[in-house]
């Protein structure tokens, strides 16, 4: 781990707002410092009686000091795993709502949570300065079609993320993982932005060789161009593919990215065709919920719909039958 990455790690524990956020920074620290005991406390190699919890007689300071070490990070990984515990049961029971989940990354300062505020109209913290969120922040949003989607604003990344930092904030990453659409922000009128692209680029990549996030996450994946209001405006912003040239701070190119998200997880919808019985109100009245009714027929003895929902809602709702 690099200088500016121990730098970065010091930012993060002063950042951290919940305890989940806090174990993490602690977690980071300790793989760091573990990593250096034989490398840079060669100067602690001496003998030392044992008194207490130091060790028992003829323990080395090193041994003690890695003992101690260790006890530490045990004990905080099992304390961590019970948070990501409830952290997987808030997530099955938004998977229950369900709403689709969109995930911001991005490198730190991208403007993420500025981003985050003007679609939500939430109140996040947004600073210039590194890791200035840590903690994921989720808020409710409606698109342009009336859908109702989650918001999740995540850590920034930086360059060269050590692993030991990923696989410590491995709890607030798998919000990206789980998402149906990633939003990658990115600040266009930085001087290093494509670097920075290719950093979390790599980062996310990194993500699926260590299986946290499936390989075709770039699929799922809207590049956003921030911050063009320091470059004359959306309409003189070159942008390629599908990625949405906006500026959080003025509102500029905000009804172009909700339209984009909106006809990203409606590409990946399936419509189906259903006979409901009029007796049967509540299945309907839960595609209704939960997709897009698209036609309706009221028959003598059923209502016929064409529905377009989310595979994975289509697969419950058959289930329920």
């Amino acid at each position: 781990m690099s200088g500016a990455a121990v730098a970065a790690a010091t930012l993060l524990g002063e950042r951290a707002a919940t305890r989940e956020g806090t174990l993490q920074v602690e977690l980071a620290h300790l793989d760091y410092q573990r990593s250096r005991l034989v490398r840079s406390w060669t100067h602690l190699e001496r003998q030392r009686g044992g008194f207490g919890f130091l060790g028992g007689p003829g323990e080395t300071q090193i041994e003690a000091d890695r003992r101690l070490i260790g006890d530490r990070i045990v004990r905080l990984k099992k304390e961590l795993e019970q948070v990501r515990r409830t952290r997987g049961l808030h997530r099955s029971a938004r998977k229950r709502v369900p709403f689709p989940v969109i995930a911001l990354v991005g490198y730190t300062n991208a403007g993420k949570s500025t981003l985050f505020n003007a679609l939500t109209g939430a109140d996040v913290t947004a600073r210039d300065q590194l890791f200035a969120t840590l903690d994921p922040t989720m808020r409710g949003m409606r698109l342009p079609s009336g859908r109702r989607v989650i918001l999740s604003d995540t850590v920034g990344f930086i360059s060269d993320l050590p692993h030991e930092l990923v696989a410590a904030f491995r709890a607030t990453l798998e919000e990206v993982a789980e998402a149906d659409i990633i939003l990658h922000v990115r600040d266009a009128a930085h001087p290093d932005t494509a670097a920075q692209r290719a950093d979390v680029i790599a980062v996310l990549n990194s993500m699926v060789t260590d299986g946290t996030i499936d390989a075709d996450w770039s699929a799922r994946c809207i590049e956003v161009l921030n911050k063009v209001d320091l470059l004359g405006g959306v309409a003189s912003m070159p942008v390629r593919g599908d990625a949405v040239a906006v500026s959080a701070i003025t509102g500029d190119g905000l009804d172009a990215l909700a339209a984009a998200i909106d006809a990203r997880i409606a590409a990946g919808m399936e419509e189906a065709d259903y006979a409901i019985a009029h007796a049967d109100g509540a299945r309907l009245a839960w595609l209704y919920q939960h997709g897009e009714v698209l036609d309706r027929q009221d028959g003598d003895s059923a209502v016929k719909v064409k529905v377009r929902l989310l595979p994975a809602d289509r697969a419950r709702f058959e289930r329920l039958n």
